[in-house]
């Protein structure tokens, strides 16, 4: 099992995200949470599963010394929300909650989570993306999330588990857990063979 193979370990989640943790620890992982701030820069050429990517790295990086001669594992997360081509991040305030929202509405869109493993001597990469289908919002549907819900720390400015969750969106194809901050399944996977 898991636990077994991750008894080497210890195990650092580099996520202040309350999804982030309970799924993991929904997987029956013991972790600490260490975060280090980065600023969440990515270059222009990248496509979506690459900025992701890049983006679960550069979290990362600031581990990489301080894990050196330690049985450290850091696990770090980004989490996006693709549509049209444009990237969205988290809204800064209600109006630009409002526009992502309006953005999302009535479309299908990608979310994509970019996941790094790391330890002293090693490091794996990957994307896990999403589709996600919501029905046609009103502005008060809108409003009244984002007045109850403060989705300011949500990429797309929605979660999936939260009420416009159960009550906007049509379908999803690819994993839920996904969508809402982590691959679990295919972390599970990996952790297996890391």
């Amino acid at each position: 099992m898991l636990q077994n193979i991750l008894s080497k370990y210890q195990i650092i989640l580099a996520s202040k995200s309350p999804r982030r943790q309970e799924l993991l620890k929904e997987l029956g992982v013991k972790f600490n949470i260490e975060s280090k701030s980065v600023e969440e820069v990515y270059p222009d050429h990248l496509d979506d599963e690459s900025i992701a990517i890049y983006l679960a790295e550069l979290k990362a990086k600031p581990f990489q010394e301080e894990i050196v001669n330690t049985n450290k594992l850091v696990i770090t997360a980004d989490t996006i929300v693709c549509i049209d081509n444009e990237v969205l991040g988290k809204p800064n305030d209600k109006k630009e909650a409002i526009t992502m929202l309006q953005k999302l509405s009535g479309k299908s869109h990608e979310v994509i989570t970019g996941v790094t493993i790391m330890d002293q001597d090693k490091s794996k990469s990957f994307a896990v993306s999403t589709s996600v289908y919501f029905k046609a919002l009103s502005l008060d549907e809108i409003e009244y999330y984002i007045d109850h819900y403060k989705p300011f720390d949500k990429a797309g400015a929605y979660g999936i588990q939260e009420w416009i969750g159960m009550t906007s969106i049509e379908k999803i194809e690819g994993s839920y857990f996904n969508v809402v901050g982590l691959p679990i399944q295919r972390l599970y996977t990996e952790l297996m063979t890391f």
